[in-house]
C-alpha cells in the first residue's frame, strides 16, 4: 500500500498547512490536489446532497485523481464534499481537518479543535489548538549574545478592532519592560496602514511588514525569541507559538466588536493550561508547549 496521503487544497494556506502538518506528524508524504466548487450554488447544493448521500462530480472543479494514495485529507468547506466523493470513488478513508460544519460527520476521522466545541463522537479527535508545523526559514537571524522579544501583529476582523493609538501605547509599555532585549515585529495581511505607522515610529531592531514583503519570520521568532506577544485575532498564530520553541507567550487583548466566540475559548483554555498569559501590562511566565506529535500518536488513517 502506498504511504502517501491525498491532500485536497482549497488554496488557503492556513487550511493546507494544517493538512500538511497532519501528514508530517504521521510520517507520511502528501500529494496535494486543488479542488473547488464550480460556483456558490454548487456549494449550497453540496450540503443538501451530502444529507441525501449523493456525490456528484459536476459540482466540482477537480483534476483527475488516481488511487495511488492510502487516505484522503481535506481541510476547509470547499474540500469536504470532494473528500467524500473521492473516498467513495477510490475506496479510501477520508479525514476532515477542522469540524466540517454543515456536512454529516461520517468521516473516517475528524481532527477538530476544542475551541470549535465539537460533539463527542468516536471518530472525532479533539485538539486544544490548530494543527501546525513550525520550521524556521532563516528569514530572521539573531546576533550572538543578544536576547530578543517578538511581536506578532494581526489586524481587524469580524470580531475585533485594533485601535492604532491604543496599540502604540501598548508598544511603548512593552519596550519599557525589556530594556535589555531587542524587539522585533512582524505584521499580517490584515494589519492596517495606521498600525504600520505606529510600528514605524518605534525603535524595532527588525520589522517585517507584510504589505511590503510577505516573507514570514514567525517560525524564526518562535524558535529564537525569549518572549512572544501575539494579538488575539489569529488562532493559527497563537497555535504555532504554543506548540514549538521555548518562548513565554503573551496574548495582546483587542477590542471586541462581536462575541469573541472561538477566539476567547482558545485563549481561556491556553491560559488554564499555562501556555499563554493575557498581557495586562505585566509579564506572565506561561511557556508550556503542546506536543502535537504525542496527541496524534496512534492515529492510523490508512488502517
Amino acid at each position: 500500500m502506498n504511504a502517501r496521503l491525498l491532500i485536497l487544497s482549497d488554496g488557503k494556506p492556513g487550511h493546507l498547512n494544517q493538512s500538511l502538518a497532519f501528514a508530517h506528524y504521521l510520517g507520511r508524504a502528501g500529494a496535494v490536489v486543488p479542488v473547488r466548487f464550480r460556483n456558490r450554488a454548487s456549494k449550497l447544493l453540496s450540503y443538501l446532497f451530502d444529507r441525501c448521500h449523493l456525490y456528484l462530480p459536476g459540482l466540482l472543479q477537480l483534476p483527475p485523481v488516481t488511487g495511488d494514495c492510502c487516505a484522503i485529507v481535506c481541510a476547509g468547506s470547499e474540500t469536504y464534499y470532494a473528500g467524500k466523493l473521492l473516498a467513495r470513488r477510490l475506496r479510501l478513508p477520508v479525514v476532515a481537518i477542522m469540524l466540517p460544519r454543515g456536512y454529516r460527520y461520517d468521516f473516517a476521522l475528524i481532527v477538530a479543535q476544542e475551541h470549535d466545541r465539537p460533539p463527542e463522537l468516536k471518530n472525532i479527535l479533539t485538539l486544544p489548538v490548530n494543527l501546525s508545523r513550525v520550521e524556521g526559514k532563516g528569514v530572521f537571524r539573531t546576533e550572538s549574545g543578544v536576547r530578543y522579544v517578538g511581536i506578532i501583529v494581526g489586524g481587524p476582523n469580524k470580531v475585533f478592532t485594533l485601535d492604532p493609538v491604543a496599540f502604540g501605547a501598548l508598544l511603548d509599555r512593552i519596550f519599557a519592560l525589556f530594556p535589555q532585549h531587542r524587539l522585533v515585529v512582524t505584521t499580517s495581511r490584515r494589519t492596517t496602514a495606521a498600525i504600520e505607522g505606529e510600528i514605524a515610529r518605534r525603535p524595532f531592531a527588525a520589522s517585517f511588514i507584510y504589505s511590503r514583503d510577505p516573507a514570514n519570520p514567525i517560525p524564526d521568532f518562535i524558535a529564537l525569541c525569549d518572549h512572544l506577544f501575539i494579538t488575539a485575532d489569529s488562532t493559527s498564530m497563537i497555535s504555532e507559538a504554543v506548540t514549538c520553541g521555548r518562548a513565554k507567550v503573551e496574548i495582546i487583548p483587542l477590542q471586541p466588536i462581536a462575541p469573541v466566540g472561538k477566539y476567547g475559548r482558545l485563549v481561556d483554555s491556553l491560559v488554564a493550561m499555562g501556555a499563554v498569559h493575557r498581557f495586562d501590562g505585566t509579564l506572565g511566565s506561561a511557556d508550556r508547549k503542546i506536543d502535537l506529535a504525542q496527541r496524534l500518536k496512534g492515529v492510523l488513517p490508512c488502517g
